[in-house]
């Protein structure tokens, strides 16, 4: 069974950084797909970075260029360096890992969140 716990949300002003990390149980996090997703009441769950088990990474458009994510295998965590943050980054951002079972098929694992506020 997979565990992820996030760490590092909180309140900043805007133009400032924080970096949210998010440490995982089990064996497969290294041969895992990370990511980092956020989300606003109302609106969809919405992939903001995520790295494949290689270190390959893709970002949504709207944090290209501020947002980096990293993850340390040895430490089986992932992380989000997010600088320059704007009052509309604001969301509670969730961890993901995604494995593939025997048969090819994906199997997500999610944390449980942390609320990221940005003030103006």
């Amino acid at each position: 069974q997979v565990q992820l716990v996030e760490s590092g949300g909180g309140l900043v002003q805007a133009g400032r950084s924080l970096r949210l990390s998010c440490a995982a149980s089990g064996s497969i996090f290294s041969t895992s797909a990370m990511g980092w997703y956020r989300q606003t009441p109302g609106k969809r769950r919405e992939l903001v970075a995520a790295m494949s088990s290689v270190g390959s990474t893709n970002y949504a458009d709207a944090v290209k260029g501020r947002f980096t994510i990293s993850r340390d295998n040895t430490k089986n965590t992932v992380y989000l360096q997010m600088n320059s943050l704007k009052p509309e980054d604001a969301a509670v951002y969730y961890c993901n890992l995604r494995a593939y079972d025997s048969s090819g098929r994906a199997v997500d694992y999610w944390g449980q969140g942390t609320q990221v506020t940005v003030s103006s």
